[in-house]
């Protein structure tokens, strides 16, 4: 009997012994060797980082958009398209952060946008009015009160460029002849694609409003949504599985 205990102790012991040799490889296992920065980096697609590459052609030279840290549904694509809008109808869906351009066949080109208080301010169909290349810019009376120190020393005006808040491109929007001060157009944050911002209306990726402002002619249909959505659930679900 004492033997049969004393074998027992023995086999626990090195049993013991075992698993504290385990036991920092088993530790080790779970502690990555990288850096944070390392973990963070995400794949991106090697179609989106020539998408969203430098455009040195443009009239001001244009950098690579950083794209790395946005939610890749924003990013340009060619979707199925459930609505009942004619091809060439540009549709601004401002509840969900993003652009249609209504193509033949039920497909479209979807734009993550930024949307800004001017943004929201207005509503329903119009036509595009006006088109401009690196168009220059002058902030309302409102963004001069809301932001001083920033917009006050362009009450003139801004020449184009790449510190221009519209960006490469802008489509200015009329309702019956009269401008609406509506204005989808590029930016000069593209962080802020996806998201509800301070100032603007429609802002693209600078990139994406290039492509976008390459593709509509002058007269081209618009419809702004505010409050509602432009698909249901269950087309939205079908849109977001159709890439």
């Amino acid at each position: 009997m004492f033997a049969a205990l004393a074998s027992s102790h023995s086999l626990l012991h090195k049993a013991a012994r075992f698993f504290a040799l385990l036991l920092p490889i088993a530790l080790a296992a779970c502690v990555s060797t990288q850096s944070p920065s390392q973990q963070a980096v995400r794949r991106i697609d090697p179609a989106y980082v020539a998408m969203y590459g430098p455009r040195p052609d443009e009239p001001h030279p244009l950098p690579a958009t950083d794209i790395s840290e946005v939610d890749p549904r924003f990013l340009r694509r060619e979707v199925a398209y459930y609505g009942r809008e004619e091809p060439g109808t540009i549709v601004v869906d401002t509840q969900s952060r993003y652009l249609y351009l209504v193509r033949e066949g039920g497909r479209a080109i979807r734009y993550g946008i930024g949307v800004g208080k001017e943004g929201l301010a207005w509503g329903g169909r119009a036509r595009v009015g006006r088109k401009a290349v690196w168009p220059s810019w002058t902030p309302t009376a409102s963004m001069i009160r809301r932001e001083p120190e920033r917009n006050a020393k362009w009450a003139s005006g801004m020449e184009g460029g790449l510190n221009n808040p519209l960006g490469a491109r802008a489509l200015y929007l009329y309702d019956g002849g009269r401008d609406t001060m509506y204005r989808i157009h590029g930016t000069t944050e593209p962080w802020s694609i996806g998201q509800s911002v301070s100032s603007g209306c429609i802002r693209l990726f600078n990139q994406d409003i290039i492509d976008l402002h390459s593709r509509v002619p002058v007269g081209s249909p618009v419809i702004v949504l505010q409050g509602q959505r432009l698909f249901d659930v269950d087309d939205e679900m079908r849109v977001s599985s159709a890439y």
